[in-house]
């Protein structure tokens, strides 16, 4: 029997929601998540790099490891959510995409493992993960100083717009897309707004930049790609009667293919490169693969499956689709076997319809408790070891 503490977890989730912090500066979250381990009396180290913390269950018990991440950081964005209580304290800042309620899931797990710590036969690392939202990737931080050195599989959440509350899926192989996080700097030269031929416009030039970029996809992508490259941010100029000599661009790439991403990648280059020698300009283009495909070993996908039927039943367990979006535990996915979920946040008879990266998110925190038992079930169910010739089929 699994009884997980829900209004523990909902309780944390709320704390968390209020304070949110963005990318590797984590202070208060670092500050609740080390507290509760601490009166969990749960051991952890924060060596694996800043903004990090990595609890253990059983942490003497060699043998067979499962890993278990939640991402911990939030966006900047200005929350909207007026009339909810816990709505965010710090200003600009606010968990829009569920990384609370993925902390929260986790350490109401933990609660219940601690619990079980004596009967389990395997050794669990919680793992809290700094700027998946980040433009650079906190899970790779965390692998470069060593954290999958004794993990044997993966697992992690997130939660789905999607799929409603008491509802859970997974997708076996690839799963979500790869990501580049862009950056274009175009340096002009200003002038006054009458004399505009004696100087270098860096808005016209970022608007032919821009231009160019929707050709490249017009043209020469595969029609049958699922493909998303957008720009979301330009700023140029500083005043009505000034020839900008500065712009920036800022964007996203998203594929499900690596080399779709190169290519991608090369064609804004040679076109920044043609821009800048036809106006004799400085373009800088940098646009580093932060994350790849997450994927779901087959096998694993199945044994998930499995645990998650005895958390909500077979009937409210989906296959689901890819999705565009992306995810950094992909790393994790490359380095060691793993299975990443879905979590369903949805419930339209209260209402509660959220879409993600908005400043209205809300979710329904009756679905949090369903996260933290398909966490400990599937250690449960797993403990002694995994299939290797299966994980290695993987099919």
């Amino acid at each position: 029997m699994i009884n997980i503490d829900k209004e523990y977890i909902i309780r944390l989730r709320r704390e968390m929601h209020m304070y949110p912090e963005v990318d590797y500066d984590l202070p208060k979250t670092i500050a609740l998540i080390k507290r509760e381990l601490e009166s969990m009396k749960i051991p952890y180290t924060e060596k694996y790099g800043k903004g990090s913390i990595v609890g253990y269950i059983n942490p003497d018990k060699a043998g067979f490891t499962i890993g278990i991440r939640a991402d911990t950081d939030a966006l900047k964005m200005q929350e909207e959510n007026e009339k909810l209580e816990y709505r965010s304290r710090h200003d600009g800042l606010m968990h829009a995409c569920g990384h609370d309620g993925h902390t929260a899931i986790l350490l109401g797990a933990a609660k219940m493992l601690k619990e079980m710590e004596n009967d389990l036969s395997c050794r669990v690392k919680l793992i809290f993960q700094p700027s998946e939202e980040g433009v650079t990737s906190g899970a790779m931080m965390m692998i470069e100083n060593g954290v999958l050195e004794d993990v044997d599989i993966m697992t992690a959440l997130h939660t789905d717009t999607n799929l409603s509350v008491g509802e859970l899926g997974v997708c076996p192989g690839i799963a979500t897309a790869t990501s580049r996080h862009f950056k274009i700097e175009i340096s002009g030269e200003s002038v006054h707004a009458t004399a505009y031929h004696k100087g270098t416009d860096a808005l016209a030039i970022a608007v032919k930049m821009y231009t160019g970029m929707q050709t490249i996809y017009a043209t020469e992508i595969d029609p049958g790609e699922k493909v998303v490259c957008i720009v979301t941010k330009l700023h140029s100029g500083t005043a009505q009667n000034v020839v900008s000599d500065y712009s920036l661009m800022q964007g996203t790439i998203r594929t499900y293919s690596v080399p779709l991403s190169e290519f991608i990648y090369e064609r804004i280059s040679r076109l920044a490169k043609s821009l800048s020698e036809e106006y004799g300009v400085n373009i800088s283009f940098h646009a580093p693969l932060k994350s790849v495909c997450v994927y779901n070993n087959h096998y694993l996908s199945r044994l998930m499956g499995q645990s998650m039927e005895k958390v909500v039943g077979k009937e409210n367990v989906y296959i689901v689709p890819p999705e565009i979006t992306s995810e950094d535990f992909s790393r994790f996915t490359e380095k060691v076997p793993s299975v990443f979920f879905r979590l369903g946040i949805k419930n339209e008879e209260k209402g509660i319809i959220p879409i993600a990266h908005q400043t209205d998110f809300t979710l329904d925190e009756d679905a949090l408790q369903y996260g933290a038992e398909a966490f400990v079930r599937f250690v449960l169910d797993n403990q002694n070891g995994i299939d290797e010739e299966k994980i290695k089929e993987d099919k």
